[in-house]
């Protein structure tokens, strides 16, 4: 895996970390704080499944899948060239899906709290690593649409 890749996945994970560590310092679970009114809030609270609450209470399943996807992921940076679009979205991915799965093995949950209500829908509670996923996904299907996923030593037979 490359460096920059690993350097950045780490702050993307470290970022989602203390950002937790500082909501829990300041905010009592499930509390809420309205930052902008009938828009955007912080709430503190532990989400014991996936996006949805799908798969609630199913930890040993999310984290059996976040380690396939994880090993997934580190299959498939050999297929991108290599370009800054790549670090991005990779390090961005790596270090969200990371972000979440410690939560999950230390907690058994994650811990969510930017909560925003957008055209009057409740959107589900989210934390700095589900941006990284989001993001990161979002860019590597740019560059699948740029059709930068062909790795040129790979496709010389190299």
């Amino acid at each position: 895996m490359n460096k920059k890749i690993i350097i950045a996945s780490i702050l993307v994970l470290a970022i989602d970390q203390l950002s937790k560590l500082v909501l829990n310092m300041v905010f009592y679970l499930n509390s809420t704080y309205k930052v902008i009114s009938k828009f955007f809030y912080i709430t503190n609270i532990h989400n014991a499944g996936a996006a949805w609450g799908l798969f609630n209470n199913q930890r040993w399943l999310l984290v059996g899948v976040s380690i396939l996807s994880f090993i997934l992921i580190i299959f498939m940076m050999k297929e991108y060239k290599n370009s800054k679009l790549k670090l991005w979205g990779f390090s961005l991915l790596i270090g969200g899906l990371l972000g979440n799965l410690v939560d999950r093995i230390i907690f058994g949950y994650v811990r969510d709290f930017f909560d925003f209500y957008i055209f009057g829908y409740d959107f589900p509670i989210f934390n700095v690593a589900d941006i990284g996923v989001v993001v990161g996904i979002l860019i590597l299907i740019i560059l699948i649409i740029k059709g930068d996923l062909v790795n040129e030593d790979r496709s010389k037979g190299k």
